[in-house]
């Protein structure tokens, strides 16, 4: 029987190995295996790449083709049974670890008039996007949240948090991301079921949005120590009208459009430790240049149609569509529409990236900073 091939990843580069296998070094190497080592050299070109290599794929989930599959689950399970009714966006890149993009998780949620989730923590840092429905709500840490379409929400790591739909309601579908994949791999998960299955509401509902909502104001009595944003509700009106009155005064970037960067209201900062958010807009037939830059990003159409070309693959989306772009690849934008405006949501790893001192970025050298458009 051949023996398998052994691993060798050999680079005729000066200060890269290049190592040549002779019959005493592959000897050698099994004497290796078999006290669990290795030579570094023969995997140091593999594990210190040039430049960050993904096993993420660029991947576009339609909302037409997923939605009638997210509101059959409602038919096959019940929330009691699954813990949360979710679709979940499988990358094939990374399906050993259920991501969506990198180390970041997203799935679709879908709960009918009058369920109601049980409460549970954990230490991955979750989000909801709000897609589609009327009367769905969530609860954090007693604080409830009345929900909209594409209003941006917020479920802290450690807090107790639980969804559920008004009886009044319709059936409600959001968008669900986290840092699960990221947990996992730094082998810090854990899980907890409320011990009385559901909380108490112990606030106003709303309230964390009335305190902490108006823009450049802070409550007097606001105190508020927690690493995560007290404003657990972000709403599309009043972000769509920023975006609007941010257009009025800027160019934008020429990367990004009209940007703006969901923040703590506290520190200004990112509003959870490992996850942060953005809502860009593109002005009618504005396309970006092209930049890449370590993290990755998982992106939601909150409005219009456009495109984006990533790593010279070209995705057409429409509203409530999602897509993602992985760490280091090319990536822009463009509005399909003369007349209307776009805008994109989009949640991503950079307070990680940031706080570990790994951000960099750069623009596309070539063609006049665009990559060539794909037909």
């Amino acid at each position: 029987m051949t023996k398998p091939t052994r691993e060798n990843h050999r680079e005729d580069v000066v200060g890269r190995a290049n190592v040549e296998e002779t019959p005493e070094l592959l000897a050698y190497y099994d004497e290796l295996d078999a006290l669990e080592a290795g030579a570094l050299w023969t995997v140091a070109n593999k594990i210190e790449p040039w430049q960050p290599k993904s096993a993420s794929v660029p991947v576009l989930w339609r909302y037409r083709e997923l939605r009638g599959h997210v509101l059959r689950s409602v038919d096959l399970v019940t929330p009691e049974k699954a813990g949360r009714r979710v679709i979940y966006l499988s990358n094939p890149g990374r399906r050993d670890v259920s991501a969506a993009v990198g180390w970041l998780y997203s799935g679709l949620q879908v709960m009918n008039p009058g369920e109601r989730a049980s409460a549970h923590a954990h230490s991955a840092s979750a989000l909801r996007f709000i897609m589609e429905g009327r009367g769905a709500y969530t609860i954090v840490d007693g604080h409830k949240l009345t929900l909209g379409v594409n209003d941006f929400v917020l479920t802290p790591n450690g807090t107790w948090h639980e969804h559920g739909v008004e009886a009044s309601g319709s059936p409600s579908i959001w968008q669900d991301g986290l840092d699960i994949p990221l947990m996992n791999a730094l082998e810090a998960n854990f899980y907890v079921v409320h011990p009385e299955g559901g909380q108490a509401v112990g606030f106003p509902v709303d309230d964390m949005r009335n305190a902490w909502g108006n823009p450049g104001l802070r409550p007097s009595t606001g105190e508020w120590s927690k690493a995560y944003s007290p404003l657990f509700k972000y709403e599309w009106g009043p972000t769509y009208e920023a975006l609007k009155r941010y257009a009025a005064a800027t160019d934008g970037s020429p990367f990004d459009g009209v940007m703006m960067n969901y923040v703590n209201p506290v520190t200004g900062g990112p509003v959870m430790q490992t996850i942060g958010a953005a809502m860009q807009m593109l002005r009618p037939g504005e396309r970006t240049l092209s930049h890449r830059h370590t993290g990755c990003a998982v992106y939601q159409v909150a409005k219009g149609s456009g495109f984006s070309i990533i790593d010279g693959k070209r995705f057409d989306w429409n509203e409530r569509d999602i897509f993602c772009v992985p760490s280091w690849a090319w990536h822009e934008h463009g509005n399909s529409s003369r007349s209307e405006d776009a805008c994109l949501f989009s949640f991503n790893d950079l307070p990680v990236i940031w706080s570990l001192g790994l951000y960099r970025e750069e623009g596309y050298g070539e063609n006049g900073g665009q990559q060539l458009n794909p037909s």
